[in-house]
């Protein structure tokens, strides 16, 4: 199975041309319908047409970015400007995939430096002894056409606890200007972060953290291609 949308353009025309037809004429634009549907179907597939094997993060199209409530005013967002990570693809079964991040701690970018240097300090993210922050997938789920759950191992700190995200799958595709290969997913969670010693400040700054994930991934595709 792949992550695919199916629209069935003109079905619903179909179906109201066909009102008040004999059966055989009926019958003839049922076919009909079926086979615009089918057309449709490998078009979009087309969309998603993106084949097994290892991709990796392109740089400048890869965001880790996570929020939380400070103290009731306002509900700033982070991100981690330093990154990369492994994606083994399955594209005949999508369940079968796995994806590993690895995450450098100190990258992190609040859009203040004076903050920054706290973040990075023992009281949260403690990067001189933690430098860095990993994610490992466990399993991955389908729960629709093009979504899914992808349930993982995330560690800050030497502390490790399962993570599930909510994950889309946008777009998979070949690449002609870059001669490779391209698959486009969004993700998100919540977690607390009290569970991996970041407590500082809870609950006037809240506990619950909103994580949002924006990716595209490259696999290199062959010279001839």
């Amino acid at each position: 199975m792949k992550f695919r949308n199916y629209v069935f353009a003109g079905a619903a025309a179909v179906a109201l041309a066909a009102c008040g037809q004999s059966s055989e004429t009926k019958a003839a634009s049922d076919a009909a319908a079926n086979e615009t549907a089918s057309a449709q179907q490998d078009a979009d597939a087309a969309d998603f047409d993106a084949p097994s094997g290892e991709y990796t993060p392109d740089y400048k199209h890869r965001y880790i970015t996570f929020s939380y409530f400070h103290q009731g005013y306002s509900y700033p967002w982070l991100r981690w400007d330093d990154w990369t990570g492994t994606l083994d693809w399955n594209a005949d079964a999508p369940e079968d995939s796995s994806v590993s991040v690895t995450i450098q701690a100190s990258s992190i970018d609040s859009g203040v430096d004076e903050f920054d240097g706290h973040l990075k300090g023992d009281r949260f993210f403690d990067v001189a002894n933690h430098p860095e922050i990993t994610f490992v997938s466990t399993a991955v789920e389908k729960t629709g056409a093009n979504t899914g759950e992808v349930a993982g191992d995330l560690t800050i700190k030497g502390v490790t606890k399962p993570v599930t995200l909510d994950v889309v799958f946008r777009k998979g595709a070949y690449d002609e200007r870059g001669n490779l290969y391209k698959l486009g997913f969004s993700g998100k969670t919540a977690v607390k972060r009290s569970d991996w010693g970041l407590d500082f400040a809870v609950p006037l700054v809240s506990d619950e953290v909103d994580i949002v994930i924006e990716t595209e991934w490259t696999m290199p595709a062959p010279a001839d291609e």
